[in-house]
């Protein structure tokens, strides 16, 4: 970082601010469920506008992705997603997508254009659920057992070797 344009009051406001946002999100970081520990419940609209919560979905395995359209890597991974959601067709676990755009058009003619699978729904920005589960960047992917618990708040990307084993292990 280069501090020459800054007086030592801006340099001192603008050290304060980065000071104040990692201590943020050490705390956001140090309150997010651990593994074992109750899910945070999270509630937002599908593409038909029907609120769904995670809490509704206990009974079965919830592999959870946040992501964004304007996201490349959460992009590249999209094919990934849609093959493991077809190899694991008709067993029990729910893949869930939330998206943070905050262009709700977007996202719609996305999800709609390219087909998405699995229940969509629309977190509407940085919202509630990057703060519950300290998400910084995108895609960042959930595994949520049967019973509500959470299994891994940083589960490995669809793309991965080891997301199979780790839905086996638990289905």
């Amino acid at each position: 970082m280069v501090f020459a344009p800054y007086n030592a009051v801006e340099l001192k406001e603008i050290l304060e601010n980065r000071i104040n946002t990692w201590e943020e999100r050490k705390t956001l970081v140090d309150n997010m469920p651990g593994e074992g520990e109750p899910a945070v419940d999270f509630t937002y609209p599908d593409i038909d506008g029907n609120d769904v919560s995670l809490s509704s979905l206990k009974g079965k395995l919830v592999y959870a992705d946040v992501w964004a359209t304007w996201c490349g890597p959460c992009l590249g991974e999209i094919p990934s997603l849609q093959k493991l959601e077809e190899e694991y067709h008709g067993k029990n676990i729910i893949f869930l997508s939330g998206s943070v755009d905050t262009d709700k058009d977007a996202w719609m003619k996305m999800v709609k254009e390219d087909n998405l699978g699995g229940i969509q729904l629309w977190a509407d920005g940085w919202s509630q659920i990057t703060r519950d589960y300290a998400i910084f960047g995108i895609p960042r992917f959930m595994l949520v057992s049967a019973d509500g618990k959470v299994i891994s708040s940083d589960a490995p990307r669809p793309s991965s070797g080891e997301i199979r084993g780790l839905l086996d292990s638990y289905l």
